[in-house]
């Protein structure tokens, strides 16, 4: 149904608490025995979308998707099992305020959840005769956890592409749709990277080639180009490592600025809907030659670290 949450390694947490609190504006919902902090945006329902989680590495535990009905997590688990994929079932609240959940690993070997079950809170703005955003907001005011890319191991020397993987697993198990993609390659052979859909935006997750697997980034979701740029203010008022300065995605259309959290994790705050997408829509495809102009399309500038550096 929808991205359910993201659990990242953090460093430090309190400053990553500060960082997710008062530079992006998740509001804290709840902290475990062991550290652990859970975070939503306001205009989220359910508990938390993010969870920190202290560690003496960087980079994602987990990634979490919600379906609709608790009996679909039974179909998934056998489509699942049919591809090959081992599959363990959790029992509810094993995923803190989750109910049952399916647990397994992509092909390209992150950590993944589907459950259906999660405890509600609410939005900040209530659901009654509600104002269009709450009193009180602090940084960027992000409004909900928009989407996750994925780091995937891809070599053609060694006939290894994990993009390629996860995009037959997601369209042919999960039933996601594939909105855009880059073909890389003398003939275009090599699927270097894609986005993927389970609503009706342009991705939902994401997936780049790289010589390891990892986290490429995080995203939440502003509502338009001069939030973007209000974001960048703040980063730089509080001193926060930005990576890209606002830009428009050729890919998606999204207006977009990327930075880094204290412990080297990669944000996105990604404003506009982009485009509609139906499961129907035919593939946008990128060649190798426009790689950059699809990531940054002002510029079309080659940002080597862009790619090159995650956690």
């Amino acid at each position: 149904m929808r991205l359910g949450h993201v659990k990242l390694r953090v460093l430090s947490i309190d400053d990553a608490i500060d960082h997710y609190t008062n530079t992006l504006g998740l509001l804290e919902t709840h902290r475990d025995p062991d550290g652990s902090v859970y975070l939503k945006g306001w205009d989220e329902w359910d508990k938390y979308s993010v969870v920190l989680s202290p560690s003496d590495r960087a980079g994602l535990e987990h990634v979490a998707f919600k379906v609709e009905k608790d009996a679909e997590l039974d179909a998934y688990r056998s489509r699942i099992e049919a591809r090959g994929i081992k599959v363990m079932e959790l029992k509810p609240g094993a995923l803190p305020f989750c109910g049952r959940a399916l647990r397994f690993l992509l092909p390209s070997e992150h950590e993944f959840f589907l459950y259906a079950e999660k405890d509600f809170v609410g939005k900040a703005v209530g659901a009654l005769n509600p104002e269009p955003w709450p009193d009180g907001l602090k940084g960027a005011g992000v409004h909900w956890l928009d989407h996750v890319m994925l780091m995937c191991e891809v070599d053609p020397a060694r006939g290894m592409n994990k993009v390629a993987e996860n995009v037959a697993f997601f369209r042919d198990v999960l039933d996601f749709g594939l909105s855009e993609q880059v073909l890389a390659g003398p003939e275009g052979e090599v699927q270097a990277a894609a986005w993927m859909f389970c609503t009706t935006t342009p991705h939902d997750i994401a997936f780049g080639a790289g010589p390891r697997g990892g986290l490429h980034h995080i995203s939440f979701f502003l509502e338009d180009w001069s939030d973007i740029l209000k974001t960048a203010d703040i980063l730089a008022k509080r001193r926060v490592k930005v990576d890209v300065t606002p830009q428009r995605h050729g890919i998606t259309r999204g207006a977009t600025t990327y930075f880094f959290d204290p412990s080297g994790n990669r944000n996105e705050t990604f404003a506009g809907l982009g485009y509609l997408t139906q499961k129907d829509m035919p593939t946008i495809t990128w060649n190798e030659e426009h790689l950059w102009r699809g990531i940054f399309y002002h510029s079309g500038d080659i940002v080597g670290d862009f790619l090159g550096v995650y956690t």
